[in-house]
């Protein structure tokens, strides 16, 4: 049985009185999830809803205990690292990672960093080893497919857009994947939103239907 780890970081619902004030990158996901339900009903969906419940950011006192063998950690210390335990077994349990997201200030929104941030950790999600040289970091997981379904309000953030320099969203969460073991990873955008113009309509569309073609070609 297939697993996804349904991760959504938008603070916007989708059942708001003004339609224009729904999320559109979780109305991406409730597409991909419907679809790939059509070709495999008996997936297993584990959702982390991070927008709505944001994970503690980390503390001095939290790197102290994840920096302490499990044996050796106070109750306190481990009261603190026991949220990421939970989000790390999710991510271990699951065989396709689907983040949808909006792009706050051409980044991601503070929870889902809050959320990478308690799953990438040593001896958990990587190794380090400095008889490995210049990249002593090594990622534990492995073989897991990242589907990442993004909003967006501007546009252009593509290679060779208008404001390519200026997305971090799609290219940071690229850099982190490795250490969630995904290896391969696929896209989707919806632009244009602050426009509310026949473009924003069309883009959003599109990425509908890439959302669900891509369920169809993974399921």
């Amino acid at each position: 049985m297939t697993t996804i780890l349904r991760i959504d970081a938008s603070v916007r619902h989708t059942d708001n009185p003004v339609a224009a004030y729904n999320s559109i990158s979780r109305a991406l996901a409730d597409s991909f999830v419907e679809e790939w339900k059509t070709v495999d009903p008996d997936v297993e969906i584990i959702v982390r809803d991070v927008g709505m419940t944001p994970p503690d950011f980390i503390s001095n006192d939290w790197i102290a205990s994840v920096f302490t063998a499990e044996e050796e950690r106070t109750p306190e210390q481990s009261a603190l690292v026991s949220l990421s335990d939970t989000l790390i077994d999710e991510l271990d349990r699951s065989d396709i990672l689907l983040i949808s997201t909006p792009m706050y200030n051409y980044g991601m929104p503070a929870a889902l960093k809050a959320w990478f941030d308690q799953i990438i950790r040593i001896n958990k999600t990587f190794t380090f080893d400095l008889a490995r040289g210049d990249f002593p970091l090594e990622p534990i997981m492995s073989g897991k497919t990242l589907v990442l379904l993004t909003s967006a309000g501007e546009f252009g953030f593509e290679d060779g857009g208008i404001r390519n320099d200026s997305g971090h969203l799609s290219a940071h969460i690229s850099t982190l994947r490795k250490y969630l073991g995904a290896e391969r990873m696929f896209e989707a955008a919806a632009e244009y939103q602050e426009f509310a113009d026949e473009r924003h309509e069309a883009s959003v569309a599109s990425a509908q239907s890439q959302a669900r073609h891509i369920a169809r070609e993974l399921a």
